[in-house]
């Protein structure tokens, strides 16, 4: 059935009216952006679920591959792509490195190399239990007997799918997310997902762009309920990719007392807690909550791949009450083990608390900031609105201008675009984004390759802005105000997104564009500084 639904996925295209107007199961069953349907073709020598895992892909994973096949290196490839797709903090290699080749990192003894408790060694459940009291701000010291250790955050949803609902049942989570949990609660536990749609727009309760309320929340499952599809599950990312918000403790109040009234279990994923690189915000994880509204189906995770810029390694951890969960999860972790070698390396680092607090978070979170500021400061100089977030390594980007139509065919051509100029972004249907042309942009990296990807990027959008003036010139005025953003305090808005014009009644907005881009490609500001004038 489902390789059947597969085979039959039209094109994906269409805008938010049409997605939105399609049954649930229809659109749970869409595929499209993680397969091609036309280049389908069943394997013999695989099962139904083989084939489907075969042709499991979509533009997060052609990217990759074409990135790996074809990396940008200073010296050896500087034609290669520059990768501001996979979300990894390439910041702090140098402090990451030295401290995991110092001489208490080296321990090897008998139990590191046999069979450990599939739950992990307790020397590190006992660490990281002291680790997520201290920096979750937890009110009560939290018991190592509810960790549980695994090679990644990605094998945690898929564990936590799969002993949470049967096959068929799906789990509620806000879109756009990170795509990746798609194919981790898909591919081994046949568990579906069930979109609550965020906007752009500000309407109803809402006070920022894309904002996640209980009314969102309650829309989706009773949509979901009135199709007959059972919902066991909340997954709440906090702070969120791709967008960056961080929740209030009112919110995630809210978020729980929902699932709490539903009898919902909820997935918290906390991995980017402690990249939280502006001052001005504070991060309020759920096991910093005085009280939660059902602990017995409250499930948090966490893992050091993004917070310690150590995404090669494979490690993550679950903390749950709920002994079930615990042991369920703990019968998978067979499949998900993580060697007592790095078992070791991960605890001594989690317990250097002088290390982390006065040399590798100041330093991280002051590179993680003047980066981010590199790249926002570029997007105003272009013009290009975004969402302004103070946590994890992406910036949300709206590049619906620079769509011809409204359609995520469209967002596609943009994003193949990009690759041809060899910069790899993450386009907004790889995260499930009802509006098409938003994109995600890593910033996470060196000067060299920011400075390199943003021209790259520019050098795109600028040939693609005078492709649409002269295609406006030839064709006759047409506006479409249907998925436009609105100007807030949340959203910055260096140039205002302008709706098509008539070539005869061309607006400020244009003029100012057409004067940036002409001083872009001057040498007049070289040559005409300051100096020389005096």
């Amino acid at each position: 059935q489902a390789l059947s639904e597969i085979a039959g996925v039209g094109g994906g295209g269409g805008d938010l009216h049409e997605m939105r107007a399609r049954p649930l199961s229809e659109r749970r069953g869409d595929m499209h952006g993680f397969c091609n349907p036309s280049d389908f073709q069943r394997s013999p020598y695989l099962s139904a679920r083989g084939n489907i895992a075969n042709i499991f892909r979509g533009s997060a994973e052609e990217g990759y591959k074409a990135y790996h096949a074809d990396k940008y290196d200073e010296d050896k490839n500087p034609n290669g792509i520059i990768n501001f797709g996979t979300s990894e903090n390439k910041l702090c290699f140098d402090l990451m490195s030295k401290r995991l080749m110092q001489t208490d990192m080296n321990l090897m003894e008998p139990p590191l190399l046999q069979y450990p408790d599939w739950k992990g060694h307790m020397f590190l459940r006992e660490e990281v239990a002291r680790f997520l009291t201290h920096y979750c701000k937890a009110p009560a010291p939290l018991k190592a007997e509810n960790v549980i250790v695994l090679n990644g955050c990605g094998s945690l949803f898929s564990a936590l799918a799969t002993v949470l609902c049967d096959p068929g049942e799906a789990v509620l989570i806000a879109t756009p997310f990170y795509g990746g949990i798609t194919q981790s609660v898909f591919l081994y536990g046949n568990v579906k997902l069930v979109y609550a749609y965020l906007d752009s727009k500000i309407t109803g309760t809402s006070t920022r762009p894309f904002q996640l309320t209980v009314e969102k929340l309650e829309k989706a499952l009773q949509d979901a309920r009135a199709e007959g599809v059972s919902v066991r599950a909340l997954i709440l990312l906090n702070p969120q990719n791709p967008l960056g918000d961080i929740y209030s403790l009112s919110e995630l109040r809210d978020y729980l007392e929902f699932a709490k009234r539903h009898e919902l279990h909820v997935i918290v994923d906390e991995i980017y807690m402690l990249s939280v690189f502006d001052e001005s915000a504070t991060f309020h994880s759920v096991l910093g909550m005085d009280r939660l509204p059902d602990p017995q189906r409250t499930h948090v995770m966490w893992g050091i791949s993004k917070d310690f810029a150590v995404s090669g390694i494979r490690f993550g951890t679950l903390y749950t009450e709920n002994q079930d969960v615990a042991n369920a999860v703990a019968s998978l972790c067979y499949f998900h083990g993580v060697c007592g070698p790095v078992q070791y390396k991960v605890a001594q680092l989690l317990r250097d608390r002088d290390w982390i607090n006065q040399v590798y978070l100041r330093a991280n979170h002051a590179r993680l900031k003047a980066a981010h500021m590199y790249v926002t400061n570029e997007l105003k100089t272009l013009g290009v609105p975004f969402l302004n977030r103070s946590a994890g390594f992406f910036v949300w980007i709206d590049f619906r201008k620079y769509l011809r139509t409204g359609t995520f065919e469209e967002e596609m051509l943009l994003w193949r675009r990009f690759l041809d100029n060899k910069v790899l972004l993450s386009c907004g249907k790889a995260f499930e984004c009802s509006e098409p042309g938003w994109f995600r942009i890593i910033f996470a990296d060196k000067t060299h390759r920011l400075q390199l990807g943003m021209q790259r990027i520019r050098k795109v959008l600028e040939e693609r802005e005078q492709e649409m003036l002269a295609e406006e010139k030839q064709q006759p005025c047409q506006s479409d105000q249907d998925g436009k953003a609105d100007s807030t305090d949340e959203v910055v808005f260096v140039s205002h997104h302008q709706e098509p014009t008539c070539a005869s009644s061309s607006n400020l907005g244009e003029l100012i564009g057409l004067l940036q881009q002409q001083m872009r490609s001057s040498d007049w500001l070289q040559k005409n500084t300051a100096e020389q004038f005096t």
